[in-house]
C-alpha cells in the first residue's frame, strides 16, 4: 500500500490557531486524539464530514486544510 493521495496542513493549521493540542481539536470535531494523529500523518482519510468539521474548526476551506493528488499529477 503506497502513500495516500490526500496530503493535509493540520499540523500548521493547529500550531498558528494557538498552537492547539490535537485533543483539543478531536474534541471540537467529534473525534478521537488517535483519530486526529491518524489524518494528521495521512494514515487515515476522515469522511467528508469530519473534513468539513476540521475545516471549519480553523475557519478555512477544504482546499486550505486537505490537497489531493494522483499519482500522475504533480503535487501542490
Amino acid at each position: 500500500m503506497g502513500k495516500s493521495p490526500i496530503s493535509n496542513n493540520i499540523r500548521t493549521l493547529r500550531f498558528m490557531h494557538n498552537e492547539m493540542t490535537q485533543q483539543e481539536l478531536a474534541e471540537k470535531v467529534g473525534v478521537t486524539r488517535q483519530t486526529v494523529v491518524a489524518i494528521e500523518k495521512a494514515k487515515y482519510s476522515p469522511s467528508l464530514e469530519v473534513a468539513f468539521r476540521i475545516a471549519r474548526v480553523f475557519n478555512s476551506s477544504l482546499e486550505e486544510v486537505f490537497s489531493y493528488s494522483t499519482s500522475d499529477e504533480p503535487a501542490d
